[in-house]
């Protein structure tokens, strides 16, 4: 049970999210579908959260004297990109997130969502279903690769 719990907790961490969490999975030699639910569980937790308020804390930091014109930056260009996307926002979310590819988790999905000030519920199942994809296909990489090592 504590490793599930290890699991769920490296599934919710920025950048290793459930790709890291489902190779963590294959070397200790965890059940897959056991796994893979507990990874999309732990990955998805703070998705809603992100998007509603990661707008509010780009706001807060951007008056911060010396630094806050980064972030300032980060919302204009956001502004920006949100009037020239139309109806492929929702899909491109989803590929961003399926695509198993560093930096392309359910964090940065979350912001991008945030910037081009995507509805919660739906940018949150697109982010969900990217989850889902993407822990297939780092199951079967992690697992069968574990399985060549481990054999």
């Amino acid at each position: 049970m504590q490793d599930y719990l290890y699991l769920f907790l490296i599934s919710m961490v920025p950048l290793v999210e459930l790709r890291g969490a489902m190779i963590y999975a294959a070397v200790a030699e965890m059940p897959f579908l056991p796994s893979l639910l507990c990874c999309i569980l732990g990955n998805i937790l703070p998705v809603p959260f992100l998007i509603k308020f990661a707008k509010t804390v780009l706001v807060h930091f951007s008056k911060i004297p010396k630094i806050g014109f980064i972030f300032q930056k980060i919302i204009d260009h956001g502004n920006k990109k949100a009037h020239k996307v139309h109806n492929a926002e929702l899909l491109g979310l989803f590929l961003f997130v399926a695509i198993p590819l560093p930096g392309t988790g359910a964090w940065t999905a979350s912001l991008i969502a945030t910037l081009l000030q995507l509805r919660v519920l739906k940018s949150s199942v697109a982010i969900l279903l990217g989850i889902i994809t993407c822990g297939i296909i780092m199951g079967i990489l992690s697992f069968g690769i574990a399985d060549i090592f481990l054999a």
